[in-house]
């Protein structure tokens, strides 16, 4: 049996109705793809994470939990950072209380003028090193040559380190300008006249003195040869001078350091130019002086998570250096001797208050792990910059070949930083860290390793607040402020205490400016109360500074010292090709 169905009016009528007009069709489908378009848009912009003025830096597209690429999986754990940080304010960007201390170098009214008094010869220097060791050397040669009363000739600096740099001192520095701010501290000559060089060829001799020489040891055994020969160079000259001197000398450090050594114009304007752009996107910036390079980490003796192949390579090159121990990676990392990597110097910055907003200038040479290592710290401040992307190729194109200028263009961006930080205790951070002081104390961070290192292992075991909570006390006495400056405490060159100089009425200034912060302090108890809620005490007077203890004596660690300036080198080299003359001088001999 067969039913027929009676086809519904209603479906009929639908069946019955008019089509749709083409520019109906054309409409809808328009809006079908704006929709589309704007989901995708939805989806990958985050403006959140570009600058609000100047060009849009070229760093990695903004963290999702549901698109990481599986080779960075890494940055999962950064994707809980807040972008601001907790205890984050304005006080971060400045040192308290700098404006009462004031750079101070000049002469005693007793010093005596160069032009009075007699030359005992001549003094040729070859600095060895890369640009900072080379400028430790410098000043220490002006000061040498002051304490012996010598003619200085201009400084030779070494070509044929690890840097196989063929700079000559006139093309890092302002030559004429070197030798006439100094004209009454000691007559510099950019030779030896023709006739003397004539005369002492073959009498001329060179010798090597022992590292931290005390200013009794050059009168006792240099002096007399200097007398007699009437020429004497001195070659790998870095380090040889002790650190304390009498007040005199230190201030001619000074003087030295921080006035007479200019660079050249050519770097200067450079230099300047790579500022002015980072101010006009940003008004104020971080700069970073990261040093992660493969043998800056080989000869660390530390691991940082590479597996074998991490063991393997840093081996090899480690190899370099015979006379290294074998060290413990665990060990090194619990005492403070590992550099910290990209990512622990981000969240160390982010835990201290600086937002993911904060531009970051960073000063490096080649990263072991090239872009993979950096990608979490570009995570932490996408605003991330280098000399490479700030200017072009051929802008950069004198400097390229020569990697102490190209050092001394970071130098000079990374000192006119708003906030200056270093991943270790390298020569460039070490001379920054002086620099700084002397001119207005401007913050510098240095890390406290020691402290650092075994909360950055126990990061996962807190919440970010407490580990942020406990990044803050950590870091009490490692944030370049005037009272982390205390006599006889490290380096003269970065903590160059005699050049300091308190400001009239100082101290009732001092006692004014507490009261205000002690006015600010109230407005912080609720971050007073949250340090008590985690447990965080205050640990200022248990920060151990241990970056910033005495004269190291020990061979391999002042090779460290070498290898830490602005790139590795081959330190056991260094100390095997001397010239000394063992037999005429065997004082000299180390």
């Amino acid at each position: 049996m067969v039913f027929v169905m009676a086809r519904p009016r209603a479906l009929t009528k639908l069946a019955s109705f008019p089509p749709i007009s083409t520019l109906s069709l054309f409409c809808a489908s328009a809006l079908v793809g704006l929709a589309c378009m704007s989901l995708l848009v939805v989806r990958f912009v985050d403006l959140d994470y570009f600058p609000n003025r100047g060009r849009t830096p070229s760093v990695l597209s903004p963290l999702k939990r549901d698109s990481l690429n599986p080779n960075h999986a890494l940055l999962r754990d950064l994707l809980d950072v807040p972008k601001q940080g907790i205890f984050s304010s304005n006080n971060i960007w400045n040192s308290n209380g700098a404006d009462l201390y004031y750079g101070c170098s000049a002469p005693e009214s007793l010093y005596s003028r160069s032009s009075e008094l007699h030359s005992n010869g001549y003094l040729l220097i070859e600095a060895s090193g890369g640009l900072n060791q080379q400028r430790t050397g410098i000043t220490d040669a002006v000061v040498v040559a002051r304490l012996l009363n010598a003619t200085l000739v201009v400084p030779h600096l070494d070509h044929q380190s690890f840097w196989n740099d063929s700079s000559n001192f006139s093309d890092i520095f302002d030559v004429d300008w070197f030798i006439e701010s100094l004209a009454h501290d000691v007559v510099i000559v950019k030779d030896l006249p023709a006739n003397v060089k004539e005369k002492i060829s073959k009498q001329a001799i060179s010798a090597r003195v022992p590292r931290k020489c005390p200013p009794q040891y050059y009168l006792n055994r240099i002096l007399p040869i200097l007398r007699k020969k009437q020429a004497l160079r001195l070659t790998k000259f870095d380090y040889r001078l002790a650190n304390k001197l009498e007040t005199s000398f230190q201030k001619l450090r000074c003087r030295v350091n921080y006035h007479a050594l200019q660079f050249t114009t050519p770097i200067s304007e450079m230099g300047h130019l790579l500022v002015k752009r980072m101010r006009n996107m940003s008004g104020r910036y971080i700069a970073l002086h990261l040093r992660f390079e493969p043998d800056m980490l080989a000869f660390s003796g530390c691991y940082y998570g590479g597996g074998e192949k991490e063991i393997k390579e840093l081996g090899t090159i480690r190899k370099r250096w015979k006379t290294l121990h074998i060290r413990s990676p665990e060990r090194e990392r619990r005492n403070g001797k590992c550099p910290l990597t990209p990512q622990e110097v981000g969240l160390m910055l982010r835990a201290l208050g600086f937002g993911s907003d904060s531009y970051l200038y960073v000063a490096s040479g080649e990263v072991y792990g090239g872009e993979e290592t950096l990608a979490p710290l570009k995570a932490l401040f996408p605003n991330f910059f280098t000399k490479e992307t700030l200017a072009t190729k051929e802008e950069l194109h004198t400097f390229l070949a020569y990697s102490s200028q190209m050092a001394a263009i970071d130098y000079i961006v990374c000192d006119q930083s708003d906030v200056f930080v270093a991943n270790n205790n390298g020569n460039m951070a070490r001379i920054l860290a002086g620099r700084r002081r002397y001119f207005g104390h401007k913050p510098t961070i240095r890390p406290n390793t020691k402290k650092l290192g075994s909360l950055f292992l126990a990061r996962h075991e807190m919440s970010w607040q407490q580990f942020a909570a406990k990044v803050l006390a950590s870091q009490k006495g490692f944030m370049g402020e005037p009272n982390e400056a205390r006599p006889g405490r490290g380096e003269f060159h970065e903590n160059p205490v005699s050049c300091i100089c308190e400001k009239p009425l100082a101290d009732l200034k001092w006692e004014s400016y507490s009261d205000r912060m002690g006015k600010k302090r109230s407005s912080r108890i609720s971050e007073n109360s949250l340090y008590l809620e985690h447990g965080v005490q205050d640990e200022s007077d248990q920060i151990q500074h241990s970056v910033l203890e005495g004269d190291t004596e020990n061979e391999e660690e002042l090779a460290q010292m070498e290898l830490q300036d602005d790139g590795g080198r081959d330190a056991n080299q260094h100390m095997m090709n001397d010239d000394v003359e063992v037999d005429e001088l065997p004082w000299l001999s180390e």
